[in-house]
């Protein structure tokens, strides 16, 4: 992407962006002017802006006659301008210190989610290895009254997880048991973040070419997974951090954000997606794929245990963060929780 932009505009929204990221007001051609140190007239940096602009690397609300970046604009300054700020020593010596090797992966967990919200001033965020996660091994439907199913669902080899929940009509105990067959051929024995991904992904293929037995199990095993306690499979920390940021102040994004976190869910599947790829991976806005984190950035990295990979870790923060800080600091942790559970 850069080779569509010369030097020239490439400075102009490293200098935009910087800009932006520090003091969180649109960037207008007269400041771009005097920060970039460019030989520029004020207009010839409003020509370059419009040209950034209608390639989608930067936008201006209608509020201000300056601009912000974009998504994209925010990927290219990642992925190739951007300056990436070593951690100090002082700082690496107060985050070994941290560190307790002899304490439960949950507190282990606990504690990370923590330390990087604290350094950050963020949400902090930590999913537990899969291998302390469990695997369906069986399910079963009962009939209640009042359109309520009672699922019991067997994890591991012991577990029984009984949920209740609340269906659109009625099912009689042969159709349940239908259901229960079909889910069972489909999901025995997969991890529950397995689950997860292929119904993620029956949910998207097209209902028309499913039976009804085929659709009713799916709607109901969504909405079993809904309930399932992920509880202990994820730890946050600092999400009332956010609200010291003006781009999510607003009541209806935060309501979304803080509904997304109580839920996990949504950060559980974007957290999954992470597993299969090592090192930092950055998700800008829309890239995660997920509407109620459009307006944020997650920068996450995954730990591991001799060579195998076990779970993910990461900070998330507005679009507007200092990605030079946050992307070593992510990337730092998961390498110390790796040690840390190497040696223990």
């Amino acid at each position: 992407m850069t080779q569509e932009i010369n030097e020239r505009a490439q400075h102009l929204l490293k200098t935009l962006i910087e800009n932006y990221i520090q003091e969180g007001n649109p960037v207008g051609s007269r400041k771009l002017a005097k920060e970039s140190r460019l030989a520029l007239s004020p207009a010839t940096i409003r020509n370059i802006m419009s040209d950034l602009e209608m390639q989608g690397l930067v936008t201006a609300p209608h509020t201000s006659a300056g601009r912000i970046p974009t998504p994209r604009g925010y990927r290219m300054f990642i992925d190739s301008l951007l300056k990436v700020e070593p951690l100090d020593s002082e700082q690496l010596r107060q985050m070994k210190a941290q560190f307790n090797r002899n304490e439960s992966m949950q507190d282990l967990a606990a504690s990370v989610s923590s330390l990087l919200s604290d350094i950050s001033s963020m949400a902090g965020v930590v999913m537990l290895p899969r291998e302390v996660r469990r695997a369906l091994r069986h399910i079963e439907f009962m009939p209640l009254s009042e359109n309520r199913v009672l699922v019991i669902m067997v994890i591991n080899e012991q577990e029984v997880e009984n949920t209740i929940i609340h269906t659109q009509r009625n099912y009689s105990a042969a159709e349940l048991q239908q259901i229960a067959n079909c889910l069972n051929e489909m999901f025995a024995g997969m991890d529950l973040v397995q689950v997860r991904k292929q119904l993620l992904k029956e949910l998207r293929s097209t209902r028309a070419q499913m039976d009804e037995v085929m659709r009713n199990a799916i709607t109901m095993a969504e909405q079993v997974l809904e309930k399932s306690n992920d509880d202990d499979h994820i730890v946050f920390s600092g999400q009332t951090n956010l609200l010291e940021f003006d781009e999510l102040s607003n009541v209806e994004t935060l309501r979304d954000l803080f509904e997304a976190f109580n839920e996990k869910r949504q950060v559980l599947g974007l957290l999954d997606q992470c597993l299969s790829t090592e090192g930092v991976q950055i998700f800008i806005g829309e890239e995660s794929g997920y509407g109620i984190l459009d307006e944020c950035s997650i920068v996450t990295s995954t730990y591991q245990v001799d060579g195998q990979v076990l779970g993910v870790l990461g900070i998330i923060g507005p679009t507007r963060m200092a990605y030079e800080r946050v992307i070593p600091l992510v990337d730092v942790t998961a390498k110390m929780v790796s040690a840390a559970l190497n040696q223990s």
